[in-house]
């Protein structure tokens, strides 16, 4: 049967999200400086290397309800924006350290689908599209959290976490992006509760905007010393459903216990 354009308009809303929002940036290799001392006349603190970093990111197994594996290489395509003050938060979408330089690895954790043992093999041509909208829902109801672990040397952990926490405030009336020479419109960003307890932490919602139609993304930053931990969420079920979520729970306090 025809679907009702109610329907495509909701699955194409979603799918357009999708492109804009779930992206990676390529992970970026370290910059080492010279040994230095810190202000309190300490040595400064050096980044952790790529293959330490590999091991402390979640792995598969390591989050019960998720899947985890590697970042998809062909969704590495940045948002940019104009915006200095918002770009922290443009590069936190894009898996891209908020700020400065600094080693990284990177990890994608998609929240399994529980299959209901009442649910009937039906074909969605056979739905009516109310139903068909609640199986589309139900099957894209779930979190992809993207994560990126950032080691940086000295006190550029710190400067980078405080360049997220003063971009979720300048840029609270949007920012307009771009992705692949498409523009990005981000309505406007939110302050959000830290799901974490690090050193530190920022979270926050940015709302995108497609031709009108709105849905959020979630975001949050946490320091472990010299260590950021980046963590990006989409759940286009319940951006269908106008349902709120946040960054998954379970994501950030597996990827924080390594952190320990």
């Amino acid at each position: 049967m025809k679907r009702s354009s109610g329907v495509r308009l909701c699955a194409g809303a979603a799918v357009s999200v999708l492109s804009l929002a779930l992206v990676t940036g390529c992970s970026q290799g370290s910059k080492d400086s010279g040994g230095g001392k810190g202000t309190d006349g300490k040595p400064a603190a050096k980044a952790l290397g790529t293959a330490e970093l590999k091991k402390l990111v979640i792995a598969d197994g390591d989050v019960p309800g998720f899947d985890v594996g590697a970042v998809p290489a062909g969704r590495a395509k940045p948002i940019t924006t104009d915006s200095a003050e918002c770009r922290p938060l443009a590069r936190v979408l894009s898996m891209q350290p908020p700020a400065g330089t600094a080693t990284q690895a990177d990890r994608m954790a998609t929240e399994k689908q529980a299959k209901d043992p009442t649910d009937d093999a039906t074909s969605l041509d056979d739905m009516a599209d109310g139903k068909f909208a609640d199986a589309l829902n139900k099957s894209m109801d779930r979190d992809v959290t993207s994560v990126s672990l950032f080691s940086y040397d000295g006190d550029g952990a710190t400067k980078a976490l405080a360049a997220v926490s003063s971009a979720v405030k300048a840029c609270a009336g949007g920012f307009t992006g771009k992705q692949a020479g498409t523009t990005a419109k981000f309505a406007d960003v939110q302050q959000s509760k830290p799901t974490a307890a690090g050193d530190e932490s920022v979270a926050f919602a940015i709302v995108t905007e497609d031709d009108g139609d709105k849905a959020p993304v979630h975001g949050e930053v946490v320091r472990h010393g010299n260590t950021l931990a980046s963590y990006y969420t989409i759940n286009l079920g319940a951006m269908m459903a106008k349902k709120p979520y946040a960054v998954s729970p379970a994501v950030v306090k597996a990827q924080a216990a390594k952190l320990k």
